[in-house]
């Protein structure tokens, strides 16, 4: 994963910049629709989704056996430490990108870069949190012998993806594409900080036994797909 996201950055830093970009557009539209993410994220939480059982029912602890290969490294690693430092790393990693983006630009393009991350962001926590209730992964606690004291928990049938590795992933990649597309200072060794940074998130989210790897991974796709689009699409001055 270390690799793919070197070169992603290295990608996105080499290809052509664009010349003469007007900056983004901030308006009522973004007020709303950053509400309506936050409305949506708060829904699964609020209505106690999934309602239903683990899939493996009476039978909790689930069968480890029935996980990839490379999933069962986080079955014996459950570090409280590493759960909160991942949630510290990406408070961190949010606040660095916001502030590198403010390097280097004018009052009407910084206006524009929060609108474009709040926009991201929301999305992304929203995303994340209505793939987890349609998928219904197990977490990593299911497999283990805390599992029959967790089923009942709506929240130990939240595994994929990773919120935040996805959140991380879409701060990351929403700085690239505004840095790029605006000329900001020393872009390339803020993009691969924040990615050093996403990385690091995510290892701590395995560490602590809350995501298996390719929860992570799936959160880091779908983050750097958000974070992308987002930064691309957001309407600009006329």
């Amino acid at each position: 994963m270390r690799r793919l996201a070197a070169a992603f950055v290295l990608v996105m830093v080499c290809a052509p910049a664009a010349q003469g970009q007007a900056p983004y557009r901030v308006d009522w539209g973004d007020a709303v629709s950053v509400l309506s993410a936050g409305v949506a994220a708060l829904i699964p939480e609020a209505t106690k989704l999934p309602k239903s059982a683990p899939s493996c029912g009476s039978t909790v602890p689930c069968d480890p056996a029935s996980l990839p290969g490379i999933d069962r490294v986080a079955l014996h690693t459950f570090s409280g430490p590493a759960g909160t430092a991942s949630s510290a790393v990406l408070a961190g990693l949010i606040g660095f990108a916001g502030i590198a983006s403010f390097q280097g630009a004018t009052p009407a393009q910084r206006r524009g870069h929060v609108a474009v991350f709040a926009n991201s962001l929301a999305w992304t926590f929203a995303a994340s949190d209505w793939v987890k209730v349609i998928v219904r992964r197990k977490r990593p606690v299911l497999y283990t012998a805390g599992g029959t004291a967790a089923a009942g928990d709506p929240n130990s049938q939240r595994s994929f993806p990773s919120g935040h590795a996805s959140v991380a992933f879409a701060a990351a990649t929403t700085y690239l594409m505004m840095a790029r597309r605006e000329h900001l200072p020393h872009q390339t060794r803020n993009a691969v900080l924040l990615y050093v940074g996403a990385l690091g998130v995510s290892a701590l989210r395995v560490s602590a036994g809350k995501h298996f790897p390719t929860d992570v991974l799936g959160g880091a796709v779908l983050g750097t797909g958000i974070g992308w689009l987002t930064a691309k699409v957001h309407p600009t001055e006329p």
